[in-house]
């Protein structure tokens, strides 16, 4: 069987499965989702935003008049039939309490809704939102997800209790969320960004619409619901320029993706991601890759009339690192950048 042969099955059975779960979505419609963790902390700057920073994004927002949506009322307009409209989710996880202190006064400034994820043992804790506090901004266009309880690392677990201890947390996270909010999420957020594919079906099988990942890119038609990308916000990320970047970026929409999974072990020191994608109006030539604390190689192994299949790996060892993420970017000739990224991740790496 030829190589291109075997790419085109391939991407027939991604998109046949992707259309399983993903049915309805509009090919015009696309997505930007940010995730944010604290506001105004310079104690914490790998996953602060100083407010200077997030009122600016605020601004850009509304001097451009760009949708900013929940992730619930995104799941609609990606369904829906009405014009396509440069849109944005604001998502915040953890619930740290200088979300609630410094974050949630400029998005009733701007009238923004979010989207906020919880981790429900940390409530009311020194750093956490107490209940009181997430019931008024619940009040006020910010919709509660789940984070499941402990917001451990699930995948250090061993396999032969790990799915039991992920589902529990997150029937348990469920339980106290409806005792203490009156609601019962249907969206869900995996802590770290990490999981394996039989963590993603118990979050489908608890009855959730959609789940998040933290791995970035844009949110399209063919969009897994149960890896939702987001970019992060924090303060090697967040100036403005670099915000407007990410704002106006376009997905890379790959026809097959080789591996599915992003589990990889010790041995697996440079792994390889293939992926083909229509060349449509693409720049290949001005193609890039980044691999996450090192140098990318990137080479195409294939191309035949308007496909190309290319592949991508880590010049440098990553297997000391925990995650890492591959990003793919190459632009159109309308001068937009399209964008894709994989998160790879070794577990025998401690997370802490």
């Amino acid at each position: 069987m030829s190589q291109m042969l075997t790419i085109r099955i391939l991407a027939f059975i991604f998109l046949f499965e992707s259309s399983l779960t993903l049915i309805g979505q509009n090919p015009d419609h696309e997505v930007v989702c940010f995730i944010y963790h604290r506001f105004g902390d310079s104690r914490y700057p790998i996953t602060n935003v100083t407010l200077n920073d997030f009122e600016a994004h605020l601004q850009y927002l509304k001097k451009n008049n760009i949708q900013v949506l929940s992730l619930s009322d995104a799941i609609q307009y990606m369904k829906s039939s009405e014009a396509h409209k440069k849109t944005v989710v604001l998502t915040i996880d953890d619930g740290y309490k200088s979300f609630y202190e410094k974050g949630f006064p400029l998005l009733k400034k701007y009238n923004y809704p979010a989207t906020l994820f919880i981790n429900t043992e940390t409530v009311g804790a020194a750093d956490f939102m107490s209940w009181d506090q997430l019931e008024e901004v619940k009040k006020s266009a910010i919709e509660i997800g789940n984070h499941t309880h402990s917001h451990r690392y699930f995948l250090n677990e061993p396999v032969s209790t790990r799915y039991k201890i992920f589902e529990d947390e997150i029937l348990l996270s469920q339980s106290i969320i409806q005792e203490k909010l009156k609601i019962s999420p249907a969206l869900f957020s995996f802590p770290y960004g990490e999981f394996d594919e039989k963590m993603k079906e118990i979050v489908k099988k608890a009855g959730f619409q959609l789940a998040t990942a933290q791995k970035s890119g844009v949110w399209h038609e063919q969009t897994d619901h149960f890896e939702i990308p987001r970019f992060p916000m924090a303060e090697d990320y967040s100036a403005i320029k670099k915000f407007i970047e990410k704002v106006s970026m376009k997905p890379l929409k790959v026809s097959s993706q080789s591996p599915q999974n992003n589990i990889i072990t010790p041995a697996e020191k440079q792994p390889k991601l293939t992926l083909t994608f229509e060349i449509a109006n693409l720049q290949i030539d001005k193609m890039q890759c980044f691999a996450q604390g090192g140098g990318c190689n990137l080479k195409i192994i294939g191309q035949e009339k308007n496909m190309v299949t290319i592949e991508v790996h880590s010049s440098t060892s990553i297997s000391s690192r925990r995650r890492t993420l591959y990003t793919v970017t190459v632009p159109d000739k309308n001068g937009s950048w399209h964008w894709i990224s994989h998160l790879w991740i070794n577990p025998s790496v401690d997370g802490k």
